[in-house]
């Protein structure tokens, strides 16, 4: 065996591959250097990042959308489902500006989340404020948790 036939082994590469397959099958555009480190320079299609928290009250979805607008996006619950969509719009290009690296994503967005057991879905409300949509969830009346006393004898 020759030593031009030993390879470095990185780790990362096995997850990398799985998450550009991922990206692959469901029409998204890989946001890392693929192979050979050569990088991207647009982003077609994005997929917010979200937290979502749980209290004795609700469930709470918050969704980081800067730079978009308002009416550029819409919540529905459906068949058990909350889906956020969107649209965040490149700014349009202008003569006397050269773009050299656009690496925030821009397009149409779509998160859809199951609806928790319990949940209430006819009381789903939204707030968008400074670039953060919250989505909140409230629990149905026989889901929050219930006190009970227990009698020593």
């Amino acid at each position: 065996m020759s030593i031009n036939a030993l390879t470095r082994w990185d780790p990362f590469k096995e997850m990398e591959e799985l998450q550009n397959r991922f990206t692959r099958l469901f029409g998204l555009t890989p946001a890392r250097p693929g192979n050979g480190g050569q990088e991207l320079m647009t982003i077609t299609e994005w997929a917010p990042s979200v937290d979502i928290v749980e209290d004795n009250k609700e469930w709470l979805v918050k969704a980081d959308l800067p730079e978009v607008k308002k009416e550029d996006v819409k919540v529905t619950v459906e068949n058990g489902v909350r889906t956020i969509t969107g649209e965040r719009q490149f700014e349009k290009e202008e003569k006397d500006k050269k773009y050299h690296r656009i690496e925030r994503s821009y397009g149409n967005f779509l998160r859809s989340f199951t609806l928790p057991d319990g949940a209430d879905g006819a009381k789903v409300n939204a707030e968008f404020k400074d670039g953060v949509l919250k989505v909140h969830l409230p629990k149905s009346e026989t889901a929050k948790p219930k006190a009970v006393e227990v009698k020593v004898s």
